[in-house]
């Protein structure tokens, strides 16, 4: 077996290893979410934990890893008794891949035992072998929707239940979670997040001295894995004696009445939802204490723990961003820290695991400050700019308008049936949902359909019984069918918004950023992707690529400024770029073009004249385009109309440029038409 990097060897990373050490010490703790950007170790740093954990005890030939030492337990494998050997194993750490099938999750049930022998046989998936172990999910945020309500469920119970038409068998699942992603990619599902324990950002480290450790590091295992975990070998050996010290000492850590009482105090300051932050708190605290070698709870401890459990459960919505001001947090805990009594000899570091050595650098830089950048002048021309546009200072330097609470989007539902990624929205052929038909078992993808399987095979049993008879039901490769579903996926919905000068009113950018944000959150609920393409004075850019991560728009969109010419034709060239990008990332996925502008073009030779050409090019494509004129004035040129004919797109005036409205509008567009397969 390859060697691993060493958990000791880990650099920068201090939350990250304090937070999965805690949740070695106690793993009713609950699991622990690791955000952060690309390339910051979070995968190594997770596979590294497992190899540091004292081993379990079990039973000899049990698959599904019951605890000997658990008068209740009981495996599938079972009964065992005491004449049954037990032996010791290393912890396991289970990887889920983020497009598993149910059954690979859950197990499943041999079907040919049920059928020939009428007995229950039970084929363990990675949910049984993670039990009392490890259960990672890289990119957690990526999950499809149906394992995640399987992660919930088992979660929520401690226990996994298999059912396969009418028959059904469960076993236990106790594991400690943990979840590595990049928020840019994408939210996390509320119900998921809560079920994380604690949680940690992560980020590369900003002191060179620090990032050349972190390379020199890297560099020696690459080149020689097996002795550079051979020099970590004594580092690694005590930091296991001290988890397993931390975790006998854990079960004699006293919380009294006073630090529950503060505990209490703090999550109710900070507006916690429901009562588990009070719980994973005290946990936290407690496998703190533990990890310093004390038998009593700190005001140290209950602010590490705090620091660490509360800061994802704060979020009201997805545009709040995750955080916890420690500033305050110090103020509810004051200063009147007890002196230590005898028994605080042990370790007095508050960070991961003890064996990195003393001469290491310290990550203790904060974020980069953003620059200072000075607004940049450019000359719009007159005829560009709206009547009920302010005057701008200086000319064209562009205004920026904020955006209004987000609104409840009305259902988008993309006619047709799709095949696209699983999501909550629109019609799709998925591996999971309603069942509307079988098939042959021509793909071995798919749910079996036991009573199609039956019946396939009923008509041939005389003849494979022969002569002899015999009792049972006998099966062919060729009787297998397997279930046709229907569930639902997910799409996306660009939106190309003019931010020239006629769009700069701020009214109307405040109507069309709430559009967005409206939009956003409800692909957030419903996992879909959302780009925003922006264009003004002479070029087009992505303001927002293919996401589903709502704190990065959010950011985005604050920003986004308005004034300037009208380059049209490259913002729907732009359009047609990202859809281009996504059909050869996702050739699944599909787009809807929702077009703000009110049809001038402004930008250019014979400008107008090569809009027309691309809309007429992106209409020949196939994609599905609506075009929201925001033309506005007494006088109107009708530019926006004469847009959405050449787009073949559906044009919606100005009035209804409103969260409620651009979301109205796209689903008028996209709802299912009479007649329409």
């Amino acid at each position: 077996m390859p060697a691993q990097y060493p958990f000791c060897a880990v650099v920068g990373s201090d939350d990250m290893t304090l937070a999965l050490t805690l949740v070695a010490i106690d793993p009713l703790i609950g699991g622990v979410l690791v955000r952060g950007e690309k390339g910051t170790a979070k995968t190594t740093t997770v596979r590294g934990l497992a190899d540091v954990l004292p081993p379990v005890r079990v039973f000899e030939g049990d698959r599904f890893s019951a605890d000997p030492d658990d008068p209740e337990a009981v495996s599938p494998d079972g009964p065992f008794d005491d004449a049954t050997a037990v032996t010791e194993r290393p912890v396991r750490l289970v990887e889920l891949p983020v497009g598993a099938s149910d059954d690979r999750v859950t197990g499943s049930l041999k079907l040919d035992s049920v059928l020939r022998d009428g007995r229950v046989e039970l084929e363990p998936g990675l949910l049984a072998r993670a039990h009392r172990g490890l259960l990672y999910v890289d990119e957690v945020n990526l999950l499809h929707d149906h394992l995640v309500d399987l992660l919930l469920d088992a979660a929520a119970t401690g226990r996994v239940s298999i059912e396969r038409d009418g028959v059904s068998a469960e076993h236990a699942s106790r594991f400690v979670l943990i979840g590595t992603m990049n928020p840019e990619e994408g939210e996390l599902r509320p119900q998921l997040l809560d079920r994380f324990g604690l949680t940690v950002e992560v980020a590369a480290p900003r002191d060179p001295a620090l990032r050349v450790e972190v390379v020199r590091r890297r560099m020696a295992f690459d080149a020689e894995p097996e002795g550079f975990a051979s020099r970590w070998a004594t580092e690694q050996d005590l930091l296991r004696a001290r988890l397993a010290d931390a975790q006998a000492r854990a079960r004699a850590v006293d919380l009294d009445d006073e630090t529950l009482t503060t505990i209490a105090e703090i999550c109710a300051a900070f507006d916690v939802d429901g009562l588990r932050a009070d719980l994973v708190t005290a946990r936290t605290a407690a496998a703190h204490a533990a990890w310093q070698g004390r038998t009593h709870v700190t005001r140290e401890d209950v602010r590490v723990a705090a620091r660490l459990a509360l800061p994802h459960r704060r979020r009201r919505n997805p545009f709040d961003e995750p955080g916890l001001d420690e500033d305050r947090l110090d103020d509810l805990l004051g200063s009147d820290e007890p002196d230590p009594g005898p028994e605080d000899d042990g370790p007095d570091d508050d960070g991961g695991p003890g064996g990195q050595p003393d001469d290491s650098p310290s990550d203790d830089t904060g974020p980069d400050t953003p620059a200072d950048h000075s607004d940049r002048s450019d000359h719009s021309d007159r005829s560009d700019r709206d009547p009920d546009q302010p005057q701008p200072s200086p000319a064209g330097a562009g205004s920026v308008a904020s955006a209004g609470e987000p609104a409840r989007a009305r259902l988008l539902v993309v006619r047709g049936t799709g095949q696209g990624e699983s999501g909550r929205r629109s019609r799709a052929r998925t591996s999971h949902g309603k069942v509307t038909g079988v098939r042959r078992d021509a793909e071995p993808t798919g749910r079996l359909h036991l009573p199609a399987i039956i019946t396939a095979a009923a008509p041939h049993q005389v003849a494979r019984r022969g002569p002899s008879g015999g009792r049972g039901l006998t099966l062919h490769p060729g009787d297998l069918r397997r279930a046709e579903t229907v569930g639902q996926e997910s799409n996306l919905v660009l939106l190309c918004v003019d931010a020239s000068g006629s769009m700069a009113a701020r009214r109307r950018m405040e109507q069309v950023k709430t559009a967005v944000l409206s939009l956003l959150l409800d692909a957030y609920r419903r996992r879909d992707k959302v780009a925003l393409v922006t264009f003004r004075q002479h070029t087009a850019e992505i303001a927002l690529p293919p996401t589903g991560s709502v704190e990065v728009a959010s950011r985005r969109l604050a920003d986004l400024p308005a004034g300037g010419r009208t380059p049209l034709a490259e913002g729907l060239l732009q359009a047609a770029e990202v859809v281009r990008r996504e059909a050869l990332r996702d050739p699944s996925r599909r787009p809807l073009l929702v077009a703000v502008t009110d049809g001038r073009a402004t930008s250019g030779p014979d400008a107008l004249g090569r809009a027309h050409h691309v809309a007429r090019h992106i209409a020949a494509s196939g994609i599905q385009s609506v075009v929201v004129d925001c033309e506005s004035g007494r006088f109107r040129m009708g530019l926006g109309a004469d847009l959405a004919t050449h787009l073949q797109a559906e044009h919606v005036p100005l009035d209804e440029v409103t969260a409620e409205g651009i979301t109205g509008v796209v689903q008028a567009a996209t709802a299912p038409r009479e007649g329409v397969a």
